[in-house]
């Protein structure tokens, strides 16, 4: 079951450096050394207790998170991305009170800021019996799910990861949730940005996700309503429990 937890406001920097520590820890539970650690120390003399078999190989004992924040202005650029998407300069970072990190998740560049969404959910796929494809599909069929009560429909682009309106529609297409994720031992972080009272503006200062013939958009723009973003971060994790199988 994965577990619901509130950031709030927070750093990007942060945010990372306690992402990093939730996904390590659970790696390390997965290790081999961790699994022997554990068998002979359930093989002791006098032990009576059984193994937990959800710390063996192939199953992390640490609980599933759904993390949910915000950040200040802040671009993000996946391992395989291309800087030069980056069009804005040192100096207008500065000048926007924007900052930029080179991350080691996948895809390209995007943006994060006040009014998004931006969920990390740190879990273990082997709980789940999925690989790292189906994981993102699940992913983007929760925010779809999100967005069809607004009247929205999400689609997926072929060739691109993430949920889009209009996707068909080249004159049409724009982005509304970004995925970007790492795993390692099937042990996931990073993960979606999807845009609610998102300022759009910080997106023409990039190409979002490498693309420079596709636009943005939020959940605020389409619907013409300013919305309560902790209503709808509860709205996502709902859905997200609902297509994970909870």
């Amino acid at each position: 079951m994965m577990q619901y937890q509130d950031w709030g406001l927070i750093e990007y920097a942060a945010a990372w450096d306690r992402q990093k520590e939730l996904f390590d820890a659970r790696v390390r539970a997965k290790s081999p050394e961790a699994a022997q650690s554990h068998a002979d120390s359930a093989a002791l003399p006098g032990s009576s207790a059984l193994p937990n078999t959800a710390a063996l190989p192939g199953s992390s004992a640490l609980p599933d998170l759904a993390i949910f924040c915000e950040h200040p202005h802040v671009y993000t650029l996946g391992k395989s991305g291309d800087q030069n998407n980056l069009l804005a300069n040192a100096e207008w970072l500065a000048a926007h009170q924007a900052t930029f990190f080179q991350t080691d998740r996948g895809g390209d560049i995007t943006y994060h800021g006040p009014g998004q969404i931006v969920g990390y959910p740190i879990i273990d796929l082997e709980h789940f019996h999925i690989g790292l494809r189906q994981y993102i599909e699940r992913i983007e069929e929760s925010v779809i799910r999100f967005l069809k009560p607004f009247g929205l429909q999400g689609e997926r682009l072929k060739g691109a990861t993430g949920v889009w309106l209009d996707a068909t529609d080249p004159h049409k297409a724009r982005k509304i949730c970004a995925i970007g994720v790492r795993s390692s031992r099937f042990i996931t972080m990073h993960g979606l940005a999807l845009n609610i009272n998102t300022d759009l503006n910080y997106y023409r200062h990039i190409n979002p996700c490498g693309f420079i013939d596709k636009g943005v958009t939020s959940l605020a723009l389409e619907t013409g309503a300013h919305q309560d973003m902790e209503a709808c971060r509860r709205k996502l994790f709902a859905c997200m429990q609902e297509v994970f199988g909870e």
